[in-house]
């Protein structure tokens, strides 16, 4: 129960550090928007160019399609995460200083995307091709992946490392000072669920209950807002942590809103691990 706790309280640190400058939430908006116009930019070509089976051309446009979203959310995570950074130090953060990290990181932010796309095609490749066993270990692969991963836009953004380094670097900080970073993950991700999930349904709801479909139509639309503007919350608390985690992960000590306390029951030596 105390890791729970603990989970809760960097869940809310990171919230706390969010209020105090909100410009970080306009990341994942901006991610959001570049995904969806690139998505239908290359996905539509695609898909009218699909006949009874992929053809080549549209094997090519939905493999770019996928490199380009995935540089997208990559390219504004890092500048999301380096937004944070300078918040965490006192300072005043804006759209402008955040993209302005990333974009001295194209060159890291491109290989990155690509390693990433790369990983996640070839995962969901392997899972339409196995069955109902093949398709559980291959999700947690992805999930394995996920972790080993998590602190690679910090480091991007903090260090400005190419993808294989990168990658070097978030395992090697994974395997020797893992402990509960996930669980910071989990209480974000339960925040989310209580403040999005509940209310949206209640909101649906309340207009089936009335029963008219302009009423239902309204609710359902304020649902989808509501869904909406916690994800993108979820997004810049999950960067939020993750500076920090990294910092302290790397010997830089405590940051920010974050404690001491906060962040030492977030990254457990492993040979410490034995005795608890």
């Amino acid at each position: 129960m105390g890791r729970i706790r603990a989970g809760w309280a960097l869940a809310r640190t990171s919230w706390t550090v969010l209020r105090s400058d909100r410009s970080l939430a306009a990341f994942p908006v901006l991610a959001g928007i570049a995904t969806i116009l690139l998505a239908a930019a290359f996905g539509l070509p695609a898909v009218l160019l699909y006949d009874d089976e992929m053809t080549i051309p549209a094997i090519i446009l939905a493999a770019i399609g996928i490199y380009a979203v995935t540089f997208a959310a990559v390219f504004f995570n890092v500048s999301l995460a380096a937004a944070a950074a300078q918040v965490l130090d006192g300072q005043d953060a804006t759209v402008a200083s955040g993209v302005a990290v990333a974009r001295t990181r194209l060159g890291a932010v491109s290989g990155w995307a690509a390693m990433v796309a790369s990983v996640n095609i070839v995962i969901r490749a392997l899972q339409e091709r196995t069955g109902p066993l093949g398709d559980l270990l291959l999700g947690g692969i992805a999930v394995a992946w996920g972790l080993v991963t998590f602190l690679a836009v910090p480091i991007i953004a903090l260090e400005g490392t190419g993808p294989v380094e990168t990658l070097k670097r978030s395992a090697t900080i994974f395997r020797e000072r893992w402990g509960e970073q996930v669980m910071g993950q989990v209480s974000i991700g339960a925040v989310v669920v209580l403040a999005a999930i509940i209310p949206a349904a209640v909101l649906v709801a309340i207009g089936v209950a009335v029963g008219s479909g302009v009423v239902l139509g309204v609710c359902i639309a304020l649902a989808v807002v509501v869904v909406l503007i916690a994800a993108v919350a979820s997004t810049a608390l999950s960067q939020i942590f993750a500076v920090a985690l990294y910092r302290f992960a790397v010997g830089q000590g405590s940051t920010g809103a974050f404690t001491e306390e906060e962040l030492s029951s977030s990254v457990v030596p492993r040979r410490a691990r034995g005795s608890i």
